[in-house]
């Protein structure tokens, strides 16, 4: 009996996936367990077994984008053929055509949140992007009128006065399973479609559709207004594509900053105990030395203990103390910068957490991480003095309430009273930014001078 195939939900927050490789060729038989592809999503790219055993029918298109449980496939017993799908129920709403048109059409309207802020998953916002498509203009259909990236590729879309009189994906026409998800998701009517084989393929629906839009012309453009970019001043001399980890990081920093009341203090913490202490683990030889960051993980790991009201989560009409601390690791990699979560912080000794730092930090820069490495942090700690940067301003990684930046160690020096030599000090200023809407200056205060007071404890 055939089983589908259908894209997996890898973690908490995965919400859709995109292939970017079979990693076994169309019909070959695989065993439960056995890497079949390879997929993207918006933090990692990963390997994804086999759910299920038989000879594997692929459904799912490299390059294309498929929400969790969507059919990518089907394992297949000795001569079976797949199944027909049928053609997806119609949305209560029905999308409208982007393009011309004598008549005046007014827009449907997107689902809001609490707040106003419009309902879409962010793949969904990321596709609007690309497009210059307003979400504000279309109708989800996802749970609870949630727009997901379907409605925004139909939004999107120019159809001739011809074509879209006709919808359907002809289910008398021979077609492969590709072509007729294709052309479901584009309202082609598959009788219309010329094909080069006996079976209508997914590459003959995409020549269909961009001779369409040749013959329709250029789509009038649909700028969010709250996203629409100033016009170039001068010819670029090469672009990067804010697309992939580059568009995710993009699109998270600009969610945290627009939806967070985002305040950031700064405090110095003399520095002496800890590089006394780390010098005596060179000394030796203690494999692996802490960095200074393991330090002020440790530090931060402790104080969170100490203050719950920082290890937090805002919800619609609450703020949620969490009782576990993990504190997620900035790391930077080629093309941007992954957060991988150091579990339990608070419970590991710092030998414990530099080993487990260093295996993440390698991991990270191997693009070997999993998921769940990636996720459940309650707060992060951000570094850039290794760039000889005293002082900044972190955004926080959502949905934590606060982020943790950590500068340079510098000298200074210091006169403790009139009747004192100066002396010289090894300083570090410590950047913390805050969720006003969680907590006020005070409790963000008495949070840093808990960690400064943790660091300039004795290590012995």
């Amino acid at each position: 009996m055939a089983t589908e195939f259908t894209m997996p939900k890898l973690g908490l927050t995965m919400e859709a996936g995109t292939i970017l490789e079979w990693l076994v060729d169309d019909g070959a038989s695989v065993g439960a367990g056995t890497p079949v592809l390879r997929i993207e999503t918006d933090k990692v790219e990963t390997d994804v077994e086999a759910s299920g055993s038989g000879r594997l029918h692929q459904v799912g298109v490299v390059g294309d984008t498929y929400d969790c449980g969507a059919g990518i496939g089907w394992f297949l017993a000795e001569g079976e053929e797949p199944p027909a799908v049928s053609a997806p129920p119609p949305p209560s709403v029905a999308p409208t055509a982007v393009g011309p048109s004598t008549d005046a059409a007014v827009p449907p309207a997107a689902a809001a949140a609490p707040g106003g802020r419009i309902l879409a998953s962010p793949n969904a916002r990321r596709v609007a992007a690309e497009r210059g498509v307003a979400l504000s203009a279309i109708a989800g259909t996802g749970p609870g009128g949630r727009i997901v990236s379907e409605d925004v590729e139909r939004a999107g879309l120019v159809v001739s006065p011809a074509a879209a009189a006709t919808t359907g994906s002809g289910p008398g026409v021979p077609a492969t399973m590709a072509a007729r998800l294709l052309a479901d998701l584009l309202g082609v009517d598959l009788a219309r479609v010329p094909g080069v084989e006996a079976r209508r393929t997914r590459d003959d629906v995409a020549r269909y559709v961009r001779a369409m839009l040749d013959a329709a012309g250029p789509a009038p453009a649909q700028p969010d207004p709250t996203t629409t970019s100033a016009p170039l001043s001068q010819e670029p001399t090469s672009t990067v594509a804010l697309r992939g980890m580059r568009g995710t990081i993009a699109t998270r920093m600009h969610q945290s900053l627009r939806e967070m009341a985002q305040l950031t203090l700064n405090m110095d913490v003399d520095m002496d105990t800890v590089v006394a202490h780390r010098e005596a683990g060179r000394q030796v030889d203690e494999l692996p030395l802490p960095g200074y960051t393991d330090y002020v993980i440790a530090s931060a790991a402790r104080a969170l203990v100490e203050h719950p009201l920082i290890n937090s989560q805002v919800t619609d009409d609450a703020v949620a103390l969490l009782p576990d601390v993990h504190v997620g690791m900035a790391v930077a990699v080629d093309g941007g910068l992954v957060v991988p979560v150091v579990r339990d912080t608070a419970s590991l000794t710092l030998a414990e957490l530099t080993a487990e730092t260093t295996r993440l930090a390698q991991a990270a820069r191997a693009g070997a991480l999993t998921l769940a490495e990636m996720e459940g942090g309650t707060f992060s700690v951000s570094t850039l003095g290794m760039y000889g940067v005293d002082g900044f301003t972190p955004v926080i990684n959502p949905p934590n309430t606060a982020i943790l930046g950590v500068g340079r160690l510098r000298q200074e020096v210091v006169v403790d009273g009139p009747d004192t030599a100066p002396r010289a000090v090894t300083r570090m200023t410590l950047s913390l930014t805050w969720d006003h809407r969680a907590f006020d200056g005070a409790p963000a205060a008495e949070f840093a001078r808990t960690i400064k007071r943790h660091l300039e404890a004795d290590w012995a």
